[in-house]
């Protein structure tokens, strides 16, 4: 009974540390989706509700997390050397900043709700751009507009403060790349993916 309550124990710790990893590959979407399942049940539900196209989630987690779990900015150093406080509170797959995943909580009655929980993550996203699509009009497939919202706030995006920082307008283009090619890849494996998680 002992050896059998320590396999399983194992097990579930083995489980909760995979899941927090990156999946083997971040440039094809069905395989991410086929590696993990509850990462396209999460990302299909987040579309249902509001209305973000999956490709659009999924580019965004991609470029401000790479998929890690515990993801964070990197920290200031003090001298030059030594290491010291980090440049924001973002943290997580969505790289939420505090104030921001506070209202996110407070909208949505979040209970143990978390940053580096993929389902909470990608629903997270999926709110805020559908706030942004209903504030500022952005199209809900427009992922380079959306990221620059993103990033800048819509109250900064509404200013353009984008508009003098050229990395970011690269970045942003990045993002909307990977959007597309997401999309076409999703297209092509949405129903085999729908059918095969009907029996898992």
């Amino acid at each position: 009974m002992k050896n059998n309550l320590a396999l399983l124990t194992c097990f579930f710790v083995l489980i909760g540390c995979a899941s927090n990893t990156p999946p083997s590959t971040t440039t094809d979407v069905c395989k991410i989706f086929k590696e993990r399942s509850s990462w396209y049940k999460a990302a299909k539900k987040t579309e249902e509700r509001w209305k973000i196209p999956v490709s659009v989630s999924m580019a965004i987690i991609k470029q401000e997390s790479s998929f890690i779990a515990d993801a964070k900015p990197e920290r200031t150093k003090l001298l030059g050397f030594i290491p010291w406080k980090r440049v924001t509170s973002a943290k997580g797959y969505a790289q939420a900043v505090d104030g921001t995943w506070e209202m996110y909580l407070k909208d949505r009655d979040g209970w143990f709700v978390q940053r580096n929980d993929f389902e909470d993550a990608v629903d997270f996203i999926g709110w805020y751009n559908y706030k942004t699509h209903k504030q500022l009009g952005i199209p809900m497939n427009n992922a380079r507009a959306l990221y620059l919202a993103y990033h800048e706030g819509r109250a900064g995006y509404k200013k353009g403060s984008y508009r003098t920082k050229p990395w970011l307008l690269s970045v942003a283009d990045k993002v909307q790349r990977q959007s597309d090619r997401y999309s076409i890849q999703y297209e092509g494996c949405k129903k085999k993916l729908g059918k095969w998680f009907i029996f898992f």
